[in-house]
C-alpha cells in the first residue's frame, strides 16, 4: 500500500490518498479522502486492505506517521509485522507523475492512461510511486490492466464498517489472542480455495446496500441448499485439488510461473471447465437463481480456449522443467523445429563417422561410450593403443581401457553444445512468447476465476445456512427495521460444545429505535449487542443467520465505541479514547445506521460520565435518530425511556436473586441471559468479585460499604424532598410537616 498526504506543513485536517496493489492477484485499490487528526479513515482503511508492506515518501505529515508507527507496532509479530519502504518525495510530485506515468504507458493503449490520469491528483502521485518501486522486481505491469482499479469501499456501495467496528465485534480476529478462531470469519469461512477465502474476507468487509444484489446471494444459497447434493460435492471437490489459481494467473502474466505451474493452472481449469459444462445440462441446478446462472453460463465462454493450452503442453516435460520438449505441437514455434533439425544433422554425422573409426581400429562392433556425462567417446583396449591414429585427443584412461576423441568428434561435439545452447535459448523464447500469447486473455480468464471464487464462497454460505436455526433473514424497503426473533450469536453458538446451550434472545427495533440495556456484570450485555451487530452483518452478505425469523431494512453502517483501554502510545488516555470515538460516530451515523455503545462515560468520574452518556444518548435520539444500542450501569438514564415514549425502551439482561442463609451480607445471583422489558436495579458487581475468587473478608468490607453508601444517597435524596416540600409549602401546611420532620430519624432533623 502506498500512502501520500502532500508535502509542505503540517496540519490537523489533510487529503490523504491510497493506493494498495497485489502483485499476486492483479488486485488494485485507490482512494482519496480527507482526514482529521486522529487518522482514523487512514486506519480504517489499512484495517481492510492488511498490507504487508506501505509505501511512504521521505516526507509524512506528523499525524499521519504516527498512526503508521502505531499500525505497525501493533502488527501481531516480530515476523509479521508491516514493512516499511520509503522513497524521495520527488517520485510523488505532480511534474514527476506527468513523466513517470506516460513513459510507462508509451506502448499501450492510451485510453489507459487516459484512465489513470483522470484518477484524483493524490492517487496519480501513489501510482507513480508505486510504478517506480515495482519496476525494480517486474511487477509494475499489472497496473495496466485498469479494469483491476477499483475505489475502496464507495458509501452507496456498500455497508460502512470503520476498523474500530472490526475489532470490537471481533470479526476478523478474536480480542483475547488475536487469532482467527472465535471471530466471524471463522465461522462464515467453509471455503475449500484460497482465491474463495479471499473473496469471502471481501464479502464480510463489505457488506451490501441494495437489496436486490442480496437477494440474489440468498436465492443462489437457497437454491444450492435444494439442489443435487452429488453434483454439487463433485464440482467443491474439485475446487478443493486446485491450486491458488487468481495467483497463478497473476504469476503467469508476470511470466514467473514454472512449466509445471503454468500445466497445473490450465489442467485444473480444463477440468473444472468440463464439470460445469455437466452441470449446464442440468438446468434444475441454477435455474432459479439468477447468479448461479451467470455463473455456470458464462464460465465455459470465459475458458473456451483453456483446453488448447492443456493440450498444447507435455505432461512429462513439464514435470521435468524441459522447455525443449515441452510442445506438443512443435510445428508452431518453427525455430525450435530448426533447431532440432540441425542437431539431428550433427547427431547423424556423428553416427556416419562411426564407420571410418571402426575401420581405423579394425574393431567392426565398436560403439561410442559415455563417461561421467561425456558423449561419443572412442574406448581402445590398451593392448591395441598402437592403432589409434596420432591425432586423437585423450580424455580420460584406466589400467585397461582409455578413451579418445577424434578431430572430427571435437569438431562436431563443439558445433552440437552450440546448438543445445542456442536450442534452450529458442525454447525460452518460445515459452516467453507462448506467455505472452495467454496472457492477452488474462482479463477474460481472472473473470472465470472470480466467478469459481463466487461460487465457492456461495457454497461456504451454504454449508453454514444448513446447520440447525440458521433463516433466511427478509429485507423490506417500505420501513426501516431490525426486527430479530430468537437470535443467537454466530460465534458463540459455534464455540459451544456438548449440552452446552446459546440462550436466544429477541431484537425490536423498529418505531422503539434505542435500546438502554442494564443488568449484572458478566450477564450477557456486549455479547448481545454484539450479535445484533454480527446478525445485521451476516445478512447482508447474502448469509442466513442463526434465528428463527429476521425483518430488516438496509443499514448503511455500524458504528461500535466499546471497551476501556487507555493508548498510552497514542498519548490518549481510556476518556479520551471513549470521547474522540464516540465523536467520530456523531459526525458519520444516519438514520439508517446501526450505533452500538457500551458504558460510553465511564472513563471519567460519575458525575461527569453520566452527563456525557445522557447528552449523547439524547442526541442520537433527537437529531441522528439512528438505530442505537446503548449499555450503561447509570440508573437514571432509563429515565429517558418516559421523556421519549415508544422511541426509547429499557430493557436489562435477567437474573435470578438467591436469599443467602449462611449470611445476609452476601449476594448471589444466577445468570440467565435472557433480555427482559425494564430496567435493573443494580450491577451486582460484588458477585463478580465473589467469581474472580477475592477473599471473602474483602467482599464482605466491600458489601458493607456498598449498602452504606446506598443508604446515606437514599436518606440524602428524602431529606432534599422534605426541604423541598418546605420550601414550596404555605402557612397552613407547614406545621403538619414539621410533624412529620420530628418524627424522623436525628440525622433528617439536623439538617433541617
Amino acid at each position: 500500500m502506498c500512502i501520500y498526504d502532500g508535502i509542505g506543513e503540517d496540519s490537523p485536517t489533510r487529503n490523504i490518498a491510497i493506493v494498495a496493489i497485489d502483485p499476486a492477484t492483479g488486485d488494485v485499490v485507490y482512494d482519496s479522502f480527507i482526514d482529521n487528526e486522529m487518522r482514523g479513515e487512514l486506519e480504517t482503511r489499512i484495517t481492510h486492505i492488511n498490507p504487508v508492506e506501505l509505501l511512504l515518501p521521505q516526507t509524512l505529515s506528523t499525524s499521519t506517521y504516527r498512526l503508521i508507527e502505531d499500525v505497525v507496532a501493533l502488527s501481531s509479530t516480530d515476523d509479521d509485522r508491516i514493512r516499511i519502504e520509503k522513497l524521495n518525495d520527488e517520485n510523488f510530485t505532480p511534474e514527476k507523475s506527468q513523466q513517470i506515468i506516460p513513459e510507462f504507458l508509451k506502448n499501450d493503449n492510451q485510453s489507459i492512461l487516459q484512465d489513470i490520469l483522470n484518477l484524483p491528483k493524490a492517487v496519480i502521485s501513489c501510482i507513480a510511486g508505486l510504478i517506480v518501486y515495482l519496476q525494480d522486481f517486474n511487477l509494475h505491469n499489472i497496473l495496466k490492466i485498469t479494469g483491476n482499479i477499483n475505489r475502496f469501499s464507495i458509501r452507496s456501495k456498500y455497508m460502512q464498517l470503520s476498523g474500530t467496528t472490526l475489532r470490537n465485534l471481533e470479526v476478523f480476529e478474536n480480542s483475547s489472542n488475536r487469532s482467527e478462531k472465535g471471530c466471524l470469519f471463522w465461522v462464515l469461512n467453509q471455503t475449500v480455495t484460497r482465491y474463495g477465502n479471499r473473496l469471502l474476507r471481501n464479502w464480510i468487509s463489505n457488506p451490501l446496500l441494495r437489496i436486490d444484489e442480496i437477494e440474489k446471494r440468498q436465492e443462489a444459497v437457497h437454491h444450492i441448499l435444494c439442489s443435487s447434493h452429488q453434483k454439487l460435492e463433485r464440482i467443491r471437490t474439485i475446487l478443493s485439488k486446485s491450486p491458488d489459481l487468481e495467483k497463478a494467473l497473476c504469476s503467469i502474466y508476470h511470466k514467473k510461473c514454472s512449466v509445471l505451474e503454468f500445466y497445473t493452472v490450465v489442467k485444473s481449469l480444463d477440468k473444472i471447465l468440463r464439470e460445469i459444462k455437466c452441470l449446464q445440462m442440468d438446468e434444475s441446478i441454477f435455474k432459479e437463481s439468477r447468479l448461479l446462472s451467470t455463473i455456470i453460463q458464462d464460465i465455459p465462454d470465459l475458458l473456451q480456449d483453456i483446453g488448447d493450452y492443456s493440450q498444447a503442453i507435455n505432461e512429462q516435460a513439464a514435470k521435468e522443467n524441459d522447455k525443449t520438449n515441452l510442445f506438443n505441437k512443435e510445428g508452431e514455434f518453427p525455430e525450435i523445429v530448426k533447431r532440432k533439425q540441425e542437431i539431428h544433422e550433427v547427431l547423424k554425422d556423428i553416427k556416419d563417422h562411426r564407420r571410418d573409426i571402426r575401420l581405423t581400429l579394425k574393431q567392426p562392433s565398436l560403439e561410442y561410450v559415455t563417461v561421467s556425462q561425456i558423449e561419443f567417446l572412442i574406448e581402445v583396449k590398451n593392448s591395441l593403443i598402437k592403432d589409434v591414429p596420432s591425432d586423437w585427443i585423450t580424455i580420460s584412461s584406466t589400467k585397461a581401457v582409455t578413451r579418445f576423441h577424434s578431430p572430427f568428434i571435437v569438431s562436431k561435439t563443439q558445433k552440437l553444445s552450440q546448438l543445445k545452447e542456442q536450442l534452450i535459448a529458442d525454447a525460452n523464447q518460445a515459452w516467453q512468447d507462448f506467455l505472452e500469447q495467454f496472457a492477452t486473455d488474462f482479463v477474460r480468464y481472472r473473470k472465470a476465476i472470480q466467478y469459481l471464487a463466487t461460487l465457492d464462497c456461495l457454497l461456504s454460505l451454504a454449508t453454514i445456512a444448513k446447520q440447525d436455526g440458521y433463516c433466511r433473514p427478509k429485507f423490506v424497503k417500505d420501513c426501516e427495521c431490525i426486527e430479530i426473533e430468537e437470535g443467537r450469536h454466530p460465534v458463540i453458538t459455534s464455540l459451544l460444545t456438548g449440552q452446552q446451550q446459546y440462550v436466544p434472545n429477541n431484537t425490536h427495533l423498529k418505531d422503539e429505535r434505542v435500546m438502554i440495556i442494564t443488568g449484572p456484570n458478566m450477564g450477557g450485555k456486549s455479547s448481545y449487542i454484539r450479535q445484533v451487530g454480527l446478525l445485521c452483518m451476516m445478512a447482508q452478505i447474502g448469509s442466513y443467520i442463526p434465528a428463527d425469523s429476521a425483518h430488516l431494512s438496509i443499514i448503511d453502517a455500524i458504528y461500535t465505541r466499546m471497551g476501556a483501554a487507555d493508548e498510552i502510545f497514542k498519548g490518549r488516555s481510556t476518556f479520551m479514547v471513549e470521547l474522540q470515538e464516540a465523536s467520530y460516530i456523531m459526525k458519520e451515523a444516519t438514520s439508517k445506521s446501526l450505533v452500538i455503545l457500551d458504558e460510553l462515560g465511564r472513563g471519567t468520574s460519575t458525575h461527569d460520565g453520566l452527563a456525557i452518556a445522557h447528552a449523547a444518548l439524547q442526541y442520537f435520539i433527537n437529531d441522528v435518530k439512528c438505530f442505537t444500542l446503548f449499555v450503561t450501569h447509570y440508573p437514571s438514564l432509563g429515565g429517558l425511556e418516559l421523556s421519549y415514549p415508544g422511541v426509547v425502551g429499557n430493557y436489562h439482561m435477567s437474573f435470578l436473586l438467591h436469599d443467602q442463609e449462611e449470611s445476609e451480607d452476601e449476594e448471589s445471583i444466577t445468570f440467565l441471559y435472557q433480555l427482559v422489558k425494564g430496567q435493573a436495579g443494580k450491577s451486582y458487581g460484588l458477585n463478580v468479585a465473589r467469581l474472580a475468587d477475592i477473599q471473602p473478608s474483602i467482599i464482605k468490607l466491600a458489601h458493607y460499604q456498598s449498602h452504606h453508601m446506598e443508604a446515606n444517597l437514599i436518606n440524602t435524596r428524602h431529606e432534599m424532598d422534605m426541604f423541598s416540600d418546605i420550601v414550596n409549602s404555605d402557612s397552613k401546611n407547614l406545621s403538619n410537616i414539621l410533624q412529620k420532620v420530628s418524627n424522623d430519624d436525628k440525622g433528617t432533623q439536623s439538617v433541617i
